[in-house]
């Protein structure tokens, strides 16, 4: 039988040291612009970019940017209807 980590808070996103997971894509895409353009305006980014997305994302309810991405049409989450979808019956 193939043992599973299962986490403590199923609602609770992984996080690396205090980031969690959408605050760490923030960084890693600043990072690969600051290799591939280097610029000092990229290198400040990398550090404000984190702390100013913290903001933004302590002003709206959890989960805000998972749903943002679905409404635009980037990203399906499991077991709900289409985003197209205008009537939806359960």
């Amino acid at each position: 039988m193939e043992r599973i980590n299962v986490p403590q808070y199923l609602s609770s996103p992984w996080s690396i040291a205090w980031f969690e997971s959408d605050e760490c894509a923030i960084i890693l895409i600043f990072f690969i612009l600051l290799i591939l353009f280097w610029s000092w305006l990229l290198f400040f980014m990398l550090f404000i970019g984190p702390y100013g997305y913290r903001f933004v994302k302590n002003e709206y309810p959890r989960g805000f940017l998972k749903h943002l991405l679905y409404f635009m049409g980037l990203q399906n989450i499991q077991m709900y209807p289409a985003s197209f979808e205008k009537e939806f019956t359960e």
